[in-house]
């Protein structure tokens, strides 16, 4: 794998030790994997040994729909932005971030065709009728009229739009403290990138189409700004956070670490598991990295976001990371890797 001998494992121990608890649950062999691994010495030259005598890597590969195999991905990268709120609307706040409604229903069909374990339904109940939850459109044009709890009120909608994308953020208010929020829920319509409409549109290259990209044609195009955020029907509720935790917590439920954090498709890799990553691009990374995230955009074996970090920095990797990638599932040498769906 290239890289990995010039790699850094021990800056990657505490998230590969955070997957565990997961891991051991659904695969036995993690168990002793796990019990030896909390006892290593943080050097990086043992950790190396023991990652090569405990897992065997296995590189992952799509299948095509022509039967052909294909063994590299994209990989984007997301980031923790910092945006402007209060926790009272005025003449500049005007723009909710909402908790969970309750009138948001969650299906886990999992538990009634167990082949769909990881499908969930979100909708609400219109007498004895599940219907789809209301679309980001429909959820402005509500209002306060929503029964959602309004948590803060941002000052600009784009930077909320944005930081909905990411899943969780910092918000810095009127009286100078910072707080967290996190991901709580999401009204379940598909995720639609408003670059990629750009991009169809002529309006935007592909290379032109990072965040930075579409918020300088927005701002030049004031009067399709509503329009061109409401063309994406997915909507995140959010929660907030201990502003002095470590980091912002992924849906694998721990703190997100910068560069060694990987949003995956829970569908085809379990969450908890270490990955061995080759990114190529502008930002390039080869690198033990660990499946700790989702997004509603990553789906596939070979298509990963990369958590890159709080602050504007970590923004600017971010929104221009648009990389190829190869992965290695590394797994327990006595233990079959989970099957990947076609």
């Amino acid at each position: 794998m290239p890289g990995w001998r010039e790699d850094r494992p021990s800056e990657a121990w505490v998230a590969f030790l955070a997957g565990c608890p997961r891991l051991e649950a659904i695969e036995p062999a993690w168990q002793a994997v796990c019990r030896e691994a909390r006892e290593q010495p943080r050097e990086d030259a043992v950790l190396r040994r023991f990652l090569e005598r405990r897992l065997r890597p296995w590189q992952l590969v799509a299948v095509l729909p022509d039967g052909g195999t294909r063994d590299t991905g994209l990989a984007t990268g997301y980031y923790e932005p910092l945006i402007a709120a209060s926790r009272t609307p005025d003449a500049r706040h005007r723009t909710p971030i909402l908790g969970p409604p309750a009138d948001l229903v969650t299906v886990d069909l999992g538990e009634i065709v167990p082949a769909t374990k990881h499908l969930r339904l979100k909708g609400r109940l219109e007498g004895n009728r599940l219907v789809p939850y209301y679309s980001r459109a429909e959820i402005r044009a509500l209002g306060e009229r929503l029964p959602a709890p309004i948590l803060f009120w941002a000052a600009d909608e784009l930077d909320f739009f944005f930081l909905q994308i990411q899943g969780s953020g910092l918000l810095r208010l009127t009286d100078g403290s910072t707080v967290r929020i996190g991901y709580a829920d999401h009204n379940g319509h598909p995720y639609r990138s408003i670059g990629r409409l750009l991009i169809d549109a002529g309006e935007l290259t592909l290379p032109e189409a990072s965040a930075q990209g579409i918020r300088r044609w927005l701002e030049r195009h004031p009067e399709q700004r509503q329009a061109l955020l409401d063309a994406n029907p997915a909507y995140v509720f959010f929660r907030e956070l201990p502003p002095d935790g470590p980091g912002p917590i992924g849906t694998l439920g721990v703190p997100l670490t910068p560069q060694r954090s990987l949003a995956v498709d829970p569908a085809l890799l379990p969450l908890g598991a270490p990955l061995y990553a080759v990114v190529s691009g502008r930002h390039p990374l080869s690198r033990l990295m660990l499946a700790q995230d989702t997004g509603g955009a990553i789906q596939g074996p070979l298509r990963v976001d990369v958590y890159e970090g709080s602050g504007q920095e970590a923004g600017e990797r971010a929104g221009r990371r648009r990389d190829e990638v190869a992965l290695w599932l590394l797994w327990p040498t006595d233990a079959d890797p989970p099957a990947a769906r076609q």
